[in-house]
């Protein structure tokens, strides 16, 4: 039965990230290839699914122009917006921004707040929010591009990782973000002052096993992890820029997703708690991925929430929710009527 709705597919084109991405370590060397095709033809089959469900569908790229978004919305006043913006030429504010569109004109989407967006994207938010929930996390420190305080690194323990403050995508990790002593802390903070003049967190490194569980509603999906099998011991086990976006580069041949993860039902159900646990005190709601890691004795700390994750059919988050029986259509339908219900 078609669903008297109009549905309007929001989204960024993918070469934004990369394109406006100055930072790269080796940039010379990198070569990659974001498959814009590829990405067109996947919101056409969205926008074509959707068709066959709803009285319309239709997509818009959006730009750095919100004003056109406001346009747009105000023109053509959709019954519910599938929310796929993740950042907008190279802005990975404007998924908030976005959303606080949608806010103002009272239009349903699919997705997170702006204000979770904006709370998860600044990672010392995220952090202070987990600690003050009594959620592990690794300690950090926060460190002032053009700060006249030196920073003081005692509380911490090598190795660390160095991360920009408030990017995603892993824009600024290399092989080169976790350090082991105080020169190669210094020489990474200047690089990522240098190239990118913001804001960084240093915190304690947990070399462990990586997980990411998906959540989808309050349900949580089989639980992957991120394989470093035939990764050179001599870089470390991160999911680094070029992993994401490199396919030529060691890192992206050797960080691949098993799911389910093998885990105790012990460790399992320890880990889906707490991912369900952060899940609700960041305010999520519809879906979101948390990345754990598991110290010594399966300890488990959260990395991250990300309450925007990437649900293009070949994602980490498509993938477990596809082991949990739910195919690409079915959970596009899902996100819709989430916004949908929201609405009534």
């Amino acid at each position: 039965m078609i669903l008297n709705k109009k549905i309007l597919v929001c989204y960024n084109e993918p070469k934004s990230i990369y394109e406006n991405y100055l930072g790269k370590d080796s940039i010379s060397s990198i070569k990659v290839d974001l498959s814009e095709k590829g990405f067109v033809e996947q919101i056409d089959n969205i926008i074509g699914h959707l068709s066959e469900n709803f009285e319309s569908a239709a997509g818009y790229p959006v730009n750095g122009n919100i004003r056109s978004l406001y346009n747009e919305l105000r023109l053509n006043k959709p019954d519910a917006v599938l929310n796929l913006i993740e950042s907008v030429e190279g802005n990975s504010h404007y998924e908030s921004y976005c959303a606080g569109v949608f806010e103002m004109l009272s239009v349903p989407y699919t997705g997170n707040k702006g204000l979770t967006l904006g709370n998860c994207l600044f990672k010392q938010r995220t952090k202070k929010i987990l600690i003050g929930s009594g959620i592990p996390t690794p300690k950090f420190i926060v460190v002032h591009y053009n700060s006249s305080v030196s920073p003081d690194f005692s509380g911490l323990k090598y190795p660390m990782i160095v991360k920009l403050l408030s990017e995603d995508a892993s824009i600024g990790i290399s092989e080169n973000s976790v350090v082991y002593n105080e020169k190669d802390l210094k020489e990474r903070m200047n690089y990522l002052f240098k190239n990118f003049k913001q804001d960084i967190i240093v915190e304690e490194f947990i070399n462990g096993r990586e997980l990411n569980v998906s959540i989808l509603g309050n349900e949580v999906l089989p639980i992957s992890e991120i394989s470093f099998k035939g990764l050179s011991r001599k870089l470390p086990k991160i999911i680094t820029y070029e992993a994401k976006w490199s396919p030529e580069s060691a890192y992206y041949k050797h960080t691949l997703p098993i799911c389910p993860a093998k885990l105790s039902k012990e460790v399992e159900t320890k880990v889906s708690s707490m991912a369900l646990e952060a899940f609700n005190v960041m305010g999520c709601r519809d879906y979101a991925r948390v990345d754990i890691r598991l110290a010594k004795n399966n300890h488990p700390y959260v990395i991250e929430v990300n309450p925007n994750p990437d649900i293009s059919p070949d994602s980490g988050f498509v993938r477990s929710a596809s082991t949990a029986g739910i195919d690409y259509n079915e959970l596009i339908n899902k996100l819709i009527h989430f916004a949908l219900n929201r609405a009534c």
